[in-house]
């Protein structure tokens, strides 16, 4: 899960001090995602049009997850 990327780029940046590296917290996941997008799924992401959109799913997407909503 991209998100789970995302929270441990968080505790990397606030453990060691890495103050300039806030601003891309949000985007940790997006190369990912895009590459998996274009090349394997081979459809345009949500987040070129709608990037705060897609970010919200991506979060309600990992909650699913957890919870054990999501099949494989």
């Amino acid at each position: 899960m991209g998100q789970l990327a995302t929270i441990l780029f968080t505790i990397f940046v606030f453990t060691n001090w890495h103050w300039y590296l806030i601003p891309i917290i949000p985007f940790v996941v997006y190369p990912f995602a895009w590459c998996g997008h274009c090349f394997i799924e081979k459809n345009k992401p949500a987040a070129f049009s709608r990037p705060l959109w897609a970010k919200a799913c991506d979060w309600i997407m990992l909650k699913d997850w957890i919870l054990g909503r999501v099949e494989r």
